[in-house]
């Protein structure tokens, strides 16, 4: 069963065209790639999927439901999270906090001035299931901003699954992160993906962590899809490798 079908979709900026006519069709549990090299029109594409841009031309389809004309946030309400290339937090607030913030709105309890006692509780349950899925929950009461930057990414994460999507965009998850910080992201992703069948659609720019993680990869290429296909047909075919993985293959 397909999650997200994106038809033939285009945007344009004036007389820059930054994704042009792309399709991609995600299915149920499936964790997708999408790679290509800076000023591809990835981040330009999730912010599409995710609603912050609409579309020039093109249908965008969730679970069965056409969310082209939805803003972001009625988005997120059907199901789609997503975090992003810069870590988007509020790092004067606790990791519990900010995982805090989303969960209130995933239990109905947005903009709502006042919280009763078991209306609190179920809020805390979801609070903690979400950090101890992550890994955070020794650091819930540590302020974000005090943390290590992939610390500070997982809180991202942490925020974003707090909404429990049916659909997850990473954007670029291990960016600026060492060897060992890079390997903790991948083992969440995995867990994610593979224990808790979540389908998970991201950019990433190391290959190590594409071709370990990914169902399929998309390639744009200049705002095109170049290529589609298994990380084994992917690392084998040519002009990927040519204008992208060099020796990461």
């Amino acid at each position: 069963m397909s999650v997200l079908e994106v038809r033939s979709v285009s945007k344009r900026f004036g007389s820059l065209a930054a994704v042009r006519d792309v399709s991609l069709t995600v299915e149920k549990g499936e964790l997708r790639a999408v790679i290509g090299p800076n000023g591809a029109g990835k981040t330009t594409f999730f912010n599409l999927i995710s609603g912050f841009f609409p579309p020039s031309m093109g249908t965008i389809v969730f679970d069965g439901l056409d969310i082209t004309a939805l803003p972001a946030y009625r988005r997120v309400a059907a199901g789609i999270a997503r975090t992003f290339q810069i870590t988007e937090i509020f790092p004067e607030l606790t990791v519990f906090e900010n995982v805090c913030i989303s969960a209130e709105v995933t239990e109905g309890f947005r903009l709502r001035p006042w919280i009763g006692s078991t209306e609190r509780a179920r809020v805390r349950r979801h609070v903690e299931e979400t950090l101890e899925l992550t890994g955070l929950a020794g650091k819930s009461h540590r302020l974000v901003g005090e943390l290590p930057h992939g610390d500070q990414r997982v809180a991202e994460i942490a925020m974003a699954l707090a909404l429990r999507p049916r659909l997850l965009l990473l954007d670029e998850p291990t960016a600026g992160m060492g060897d060992q910080e890079t390997h903790e992201i991948t083992q969440l992703v995995r867990r994610l993906h593979g224990d808790r069948n979540f389908t998970i659609v991201l950019i990433e720019h190391d290959m190590r962590v594409v071709f370990h993680l990914a169902d399929r990869i998309t390639v744009l290429d200049q705002g095109s899809v170049l290529a589609e296909g298994s990380p084994e047909q992917i690392a084998s075919n040519e002009a990927v490798q040519a204008a992208y993985l060099g020796n990461a293959a």
